[in-house]
């Protein structure tokens, strides 16, 4: 079973978003059998590239927030990551900029058999360490920590092999009905918007697998009343 997941690297509900993808799948009975695949939604590529701005003056400029309703909103979302085991998690005190970049990088990760752990690695280092993740620079020191090779990443992202890929992934997110991010489609079949809860989620994964692994009896005599099994249920009695 497949669970993808579209993001922005720096929506703070994305990064909370795939915290509670990856808990729903350690409580689920079968994790093992779930595949998490992150893809790109870049909400930001409308910011000028090698220009970063901070969280407070974009929440500003571009959503109307400023003062006490930017700190409410931000020390919100901080707070339920902590609750979640997500500390440090710093939304406002940050900064912000044109992402295109990162997802660009993230898909050459991807490549190369570091989706997950590069998706980790980058909300880790903006979220949790307040690092930008913007720049060339930025992305190469990721890269080394993923243990990518630093020439063939400089090589891709400079080409800018990889962009092709991160816009391909977002048309087929408002395709499949996405507006913003967090995306989560499951199997293939159930899609849902935002930052959905591990326990929602968790019924969702419990929900699709049912319905593609119906329990089946096996053949045989008939069973026994009472048993080292269990008990059936009495048949009715003229």
């Amino acid at each position: 079973m497949k669970v993808e997941i579209w993001s922005e690297v720096a929506c703070p509900w994305c990064g909370l978003g795939s915290h509670r993808v990856e808990r729903a799948v350690e409580r689920f009975g079968h994790g093992e059998h779930v595949e998490v695949v992150h893809r790109s939604f870049p909400l930001g590529s409308d910011l000028p590239e090698g220009s970063v701005f901070t969280v407070r003056d974009i929440l500003r400029s571009r959503h109307g927030m400023g003062g006490d309703q930017a700190e409410v909103s931000a020390r919100r979302i901080e707070a339920l990551a902590e609750s979640e085991g997500l500390s440090p998690y710093r939304v406002l005190d940050n900064t912000a900029g044109n992402t295109d970049l990162a997802h660009e990088f993230l898909a050459h990760a991807s490549a190369e058999g570091r989706n997950r752990a590069a998706w980790k690695a980058i909300f880790r280092a903006y979220f949790g360490r307040a690092e930008p993740v913007f720049s060339l620079e930025d992305l190469l020191k990721l890269a080394g920590e993923l243990g990518l090779d630093r020439e063939r990443t400089r090589r891709a992202l400079t080409e800018r092999s990889w962009r092709q890929q991160v816009l391909g992934d977002a048309r087929q997110a408002r395709r499949l009905g996405a507006s913003g991010a967090p995306f989560i489609v499951v199997d293939g079949r159930y899609g849902v918007a935002g930052a959905q809860d591990s326990d929602s989620l968790l019924r969702l994964l419990r929900t699709a697998w049912d319905e593609t692994h119906p329990v089946t009896l096996a053949p045989g005599g008939h069973t026994p009343a009472c048993g080292p099994g269990g008990c059936a249920v009495p048949s009715a009695t003229s």
